[in-house]
């Protein structure tokens, strides 16, 4: 609830971020989109915890889930359809969707309870795409160094490739598939970089994987 109410009372400090940083989020963007266009045509999925909707947008996600009413707000106004919720707790069916997105992972309660409750929403074969700042990476470790004057990055929690791995094969995904961009530090990302497979040399690391 605290993490919600942060964001609740600092949408517009969240949304400017993006546009203090166009070339790191568009290279974000690239690299998530490389992962979803492995995916089937005309399929059913959304984003997970998706803020005000910058990625959504960017994405063509035409759906998501938000637990902040005010972030969820802005990404309405953006035409995107919202259903407030957590991510440890999907408020949907079991076998709903043919993929997730999740890019906040840093922000949840509890990732193990979330990659479970997104094996049970997900169809048999669907497929789960997991944006995510790389623990053992630059940029993670140097807002892990400013978390005390951080608004948003004192709360979190940032993981490595190795624990991510861990917790979706214990939550019973498979054939995991790795990308990774944002080379170098922050404040040095002037231009949209290249995505590259695999994982260690990029801060964003995005891993694709399928249900069992």
């Amino acid at each position: 609830m605290l993490q919600t109410e942060i964001f609740n009372k600092n949408v517009e400090a969240y949304d400017a971020w993006y546009d203090n940083y166009p070339e790191v989020f568009q290279s974000e963007v690239a690299a998530i989109r490389e992962q979803l266009l492995k995916l089937p045509e005309d399929i059913y999925g959304i984003e997970v915890g998706l803020g005000t909707g910058r990625f959504s947008e960017a994405l063509g996600i035409k759906e998501g889930l938000e637990p902040s009413e005010e972030m969820a707000k802005k990404a309405m106004n953006r035409g995107i359809e919202i259903m407030i919720g957590v991510a440890e707790k999907l408020p949907y069916s079991d076998y709903h969707f043919d993929f997730l997105l999740f890019v906040t992972i840093c922000h949840l309660n509890n990732l193990k309870a979330a990659l479970h409750e997104a094996h049970r929403v997900l169809k048999p074969g669907g497929s789960i795409i997991i944006a995510f700042l790389d623990k053992e990476q630059s940029i993670a470790r140097q807002y892990e160094e400013k978390r005390h004057r951080s608004t948003f990055f004192k709360n979190a929690t940032y993981y490595s490739v190795d624990k991510v791995k861990d917790l979706l094969k214990n939550a019973k995904f498979k054939d995991l598939e790795f990308n990774q961009t944002l080379f170098g530090e922050l404040n040095e990302i002037k231009e949209i970089q290249p995505t590259k497979e695999g994982y260690g040399d990029g801060s964003f690391v995005i891993v694709k994987a399928v249900k069992k």
